[in-house]
């Protein structure tokens, strides 16, 4: 009976998640309208934020709670899955153009996170090397590789502010000529931005309350099920708010959705977690930094040629994400 109740918690978060993200986008884009703001600047920003929430969450609490291993992979799988999945996804309902500026700007920004957060993190293993498996003779997946203490997540959460500030400063320079002949009232579109948000945040954790519980049945360990079952849960409002306004065409959302996101998870969010309880991190998510950073690699050498992510590049992401997933179980 106790399984029934969270299969329906799970069908009652992805439905809140479909509606509450199809609100939310509209609310966004009315926004951006108002105040003549791009669409993308919106992307890496209010929506970046808002669809974040399910991960800071997690994360944060995680990190009081001293469960380290899923506040960190939490993030790095939020990460790997905004990138192969939500874009692959987005691509193949619909070819995803990608604002020139993103390119420029927006996504070294988030290679940069990945590569300093991953520099940090890793001291131990620079330091001393792998950690050997008596039993196997291999590398002890739980054994220490370093950690992400206060003052790093300090640092971090200090550079995520002036990333902020540039943007938005940088958004003011250059407004939007365009001039909307239906731009909603600023109230309504404040009140669908916070009632869309409340309705994903709400989705994202019955589904991730849900999973969790039948995921334990499996006895996955503590990263395993933070890089996979609680990361995909946590990235459903990435997911569905990027798939949503793919097809409504505001492409400026979808993918500055994902950059942002990803930008928010590794600067704010790990942050936060560390600046609360140093972070420590094991082999496992050693080798799985290494794995965003590669995969964050490849997304933008896909990118790059024709600022586009076709169908083919769809596919790409997702078989990525598959391998990835099954190497993750196996290892």
């Amino acid at each position: 009976m106790e399984v029934f109740g969270h299969i329906v918690l799970l069908v009652i978060g992805f439905v809140l998640l479909v509606k509450g993200a199809d609100i939310f986008v509209d609310g966004s884009a009315d926004l951006a309208r108002h105040f003549r703001v791009p669409g993308v600047v919106i992307g890496l920003t209010i929506v970046a934020l808002g669809t974040s929430a399910p991960e800071l969450a997690v994360s944060s609490v995680a990190a009081i709670q001293g469960a380290n291993e899923i506040a960190l992979s939490n993030v790095v799988g939020s990460n790997i899955f905004n990138l192969l999945v939500v874009l692959g996804i987005c691509a193949l309902i619909r070819p995803v153009p990608v604002d020139p500026m993103i390119v420029k700007r927006d996504y070294p920004v988030s290679l940069g996170a990945v590569l300093l957060v991953f520099l940090f993190s890793s001291a131990g293993v620079f330091v001393h090397g792998l950690p050997e498996d008596e039993g196997t003779r291999g590398v002890d997946m739980t054994g220490k590789a370093g950690e992400v203490g206060r003052w790093v997540g300090i640092l971090i959460l200090l550079l995520f502010i002036i990333y902020i500030v540039l943007l938005i400063r940088e958004a003011r320079k250059h407004p939007e000529e365009t001039v909307d002949s239906e731009e909603k009232p600023l109230k309504r579109s404040i009140l669908l931005i916070i009632s869309g948000l409340a309705m994903v945040i709400l989705g994202g954790e019955g589904v991730v309350r849900g999973a969790r519980y039948i995921a334990s049945f499996f006895g996955m360990s503590e990263t395993l099920i933070g890089l996979t079952i609680v990361a995909v849960g946590t990235s459903l409002p990435e997911l569905v708010t990027s798939i949503v306004a793919a097809r409504k065409g505001e492409n400026g959302l979808a993918v500055g959705n994902v950059v942002g996101s990803n930008i928010f998870n590794l600067l704010f969010i790990l942050g936060v977690s560390s600046a609360i309880h140093p972070v420590e991190v094991n082999m496992a998510s050693f080798f799985d930094m290494i794995i965003l950073f590669t995969v964050s690699v490849i997304v933008y050498l896909l990118v790059l040629p024709r600022r586009l992510i076709g169908r083919k590049e769809g596919w790409i992401m997702l078989l990525l994400y598959l391998a990835d997933m099954g190497f993750a179980i196996v290892r």
